[in-house]
C-alpha cells in the first residue's frame, strides 16, 4: 500500500500577517463576498482572542476557509486550519501550509494529523479551524450531522495532561474531578450563512437557461417548476446509468436515497470493500477513494479503466449528499435556489467549484464556547457518551444560530 504524504502546517507569520491586510480586498475582488460577524448576546468576541480555541463551523461552499481567513485577520491572530488531504497538490498546497494549514485523511485513522492536532490544541492561545461535517455540504441553511474527531481529539489531550498533573481520579475513577490547573480550552461552534446582496432573479434564469441547453429540455413554467424538471431529467438519466428503474411509488427523497445507494454498492463491489453496516455515506466515499489511491488501474467488467469512473461517482454521491426534495420550496430564497442550481452545474457540466453566482455577504454567527475542560472528568468516565454529548450541543448550536441568521437574512432580501 502507498504511504500518503503527511502535509504539517509550516505557518510563516509575516506571510500571515500580510494577507490579512489584504484580505477584505482580496476577498471582494475574487471570491465576491464581505465577512459580517455577530455572536449571541452572552458571547464576547474577545473570547477568540485570549484563549486556545477549537473552532467549530458548518460548511456549505468551498469559500468557507477564506470566510475563516477573514475571521482570524478581524480577529488579528494566526489560525491553523484542519484540510483535506486532496487540497495539498502544487502550489496552492505549499500556500495553504504557509498559512497555518495541515492535512487530514478523511475517513481514515491518520495518526500524524491526530499527533499534530494533539500538539496544537493545547497550546496557549492555539485557534484551530475545523469544518466536522466532514466535507461541504453545498447548503446553505442547514447542517450536516458532526464528526467527533476534534472534539474527541481535544478531550483525549487534556485528559493526558490531566493524568500527568496528577489531578485525583486521573487514572479512572468515575465521576471524579479534573485538576484545578489543567487548562481551558474552548470548543466554538460558528454559524456560517451566505447572502446574495443583489436581485438574483437575472442569474437564476440564466442559470436555467444554461442547463436546459446542455439537456436539451425546453424551457415551460415558472422558475421552480423548470428546476424541477432539470432536476428529474438528471435524476432520471443518472438512475439509467446505473440500471435503475424509476418508479412511481417511489418519491424523489427515496430515488436518491437508492441511487446512492446503488453507486456505493458497484463501487464496494468493484474493489472488494466491505460494506459496514450503519457506515454514513459520506464516510464510505472517504474508504472507496483511499482504495483508489493506492491502485494503478481499476478494471471494470468490460475491461476499461474504472478508476475515473469511481472517482466521478463518489464526487455524485458527496455533491447530493445532503440534498432533499422540497428544500427549495419550503423557502423559496435566492440562496437556496442558487445552492440547488449549482449542484445541479457540478452534474451537468461536471465542474468540481463553479464561480459564485454574485456579490455576496457571509454572516458569521459566534456561539457559546463550551469549555471542554469541564468535560474531562465525564470523558475518563465515559469517553463515547462524553464526546457524542459535546457533539449533539456544538451542533444544535450551529444550526439554531443558522435559523437566526437565515430569518434576519430574509427579511433583508428581495428577487
Amino acid at each position: 500500500m502507498t504511504r500518503l504524504p503527511f502535509y504539517p502546517p509550516k505557518i510563516n507569520p509575516f506571510l500571515v500577517w500580510m494577507l490579512q491586510q489584504a484580505s477584505p480586498w482580496i476577498a471582494r475582488w475574487i471570491d465576491r463576498l464581505e465577512l459580517v460577524v455577530s455572536a449571541e448576546p452572552e458571547v464576547p468576541i474577545a473570547t477568540l482572542q485570549q484563549q486556545p480555541c477549537l473552532l467549530l463551523c458548518n460548511h456549505s461552499t468551498f469559500q468557507d476557509e477564506v470566510v475563516l481567513f477573514l475571521l482570524s485577520a478581524r480577529v488579528g491572530q494566526p489560525f491553523y486550519y484542519l484540510a483535506a488531504h486532496e487540497r495539498f497538490q502544487g502550489i496552492r498546497g505549499w500556500f495553504y501550509q504557509r498559512i497555518g494549514a495541515y492535512s487530514v485523511r478523511r475517513g481514515l485513522a491518520d495518526r500524524e494529523s491526530v499527533r499534530q492536532t494533539l500538539s496544537l490544541v493545547t497550546r496557549p492561545g492555539c485557534k484551530l479551524v475545523v469544518f466536522p461535517e466532514g466535507g461541504c455540504s453545498f447548503q446553505n441553511d442547514t447542517v450536516m450531522p458532526f464528526r467527533s474527531g476534534a472534539v474527541q481529539i481535544a478531550l483525549q489531550a487534556l485528559a493526558r495532561l490531566d493524568k500527568r498533573s496528577g489531578s485525583p481520579g486521573s487514572s479512572g475513577s468515575s465521576g471524579s474531578p479534573s485538576s484545578p490547573d489543567l487548562p481551558d480550552l474552548y470548543a466554538v461552534p460558528i454559524s456560517l450563512k451566505y447572502r446574495y446582496t443583489g436581485k438574483m432573479s437575472v442569474v437564476i434564469q440564466k442559470t436555467l437557461n444554461r442547463l436546459e441547453k446542455a439537456i436539451a429540455l425546453p424551457p415551460a413554467g415558472d422558475v421552480y417548476q423548470r428546476l424541477r424538471t432539470i432536476a428529474e431529467h438528471v435524476l432520471v438519466n443518472c438512475e439509467q446509468e446505473y440500471g435503475l428503474p424509476s418508479p412511481l411509488d417511489l418519491n424523489w427523497n427515496q430515488r436518491i436515497t437508492r441511487l446512492k445507494a446503488q453507486v456505493l454498492q458497484q463501487c464496494e463491489a468493484q474493489l472488494k470493500l466491505t460494506f459496514i453496516k450503519g457506515e454514513p455515506d459520506r464516510e464510505r466515499v472517504y474508504r472507496i477513494r483511499h482504495a483508489l489511491e493506492n491502485r494503478s488501474s481499476t478494471l471494470m467488467p468490460d475491461g476499461t479503466d474504472g478508476w475515473d469512473v469511481m472517482l466521478q461517482a463518489t464526487a455524485r454521491v458527496l455533491n447530493f449528499d445532503a440534498i432533499y426534495d422540497g428544500y427549495v420550496s419550503e423557502k423559496p430564497t435566492p440562496e437556496r435556489f442558487l445552492d440547488t442550481l449549482i449542484r445541479l452545474e457540478r452534474e451537468v457540466f461536471k465542474i468540481d467549484q463553479p464561480h459564485p453566482k454574485g456579490y455576496r455577504q457571509a454572516y458569521l454567527r459566534i456561539g457559546k464556547p463550551i469549555n471542554l475542560k469541564d468535560h474531562v472528568a465525564d470523558y475518563r468516565r465515559d469517553r463515547s457518551a462524553t464526546v457524542n454529548q459535546v457533539i449533539q450541543q456544538l451542533h444544535g448550536t450551529v444550526q439554531r444560530n443558522l435559523d437566526v441568521l437565515s430569518e434576519a437574512t430574509a427579511r433583508g432580501i428581495s428577487w
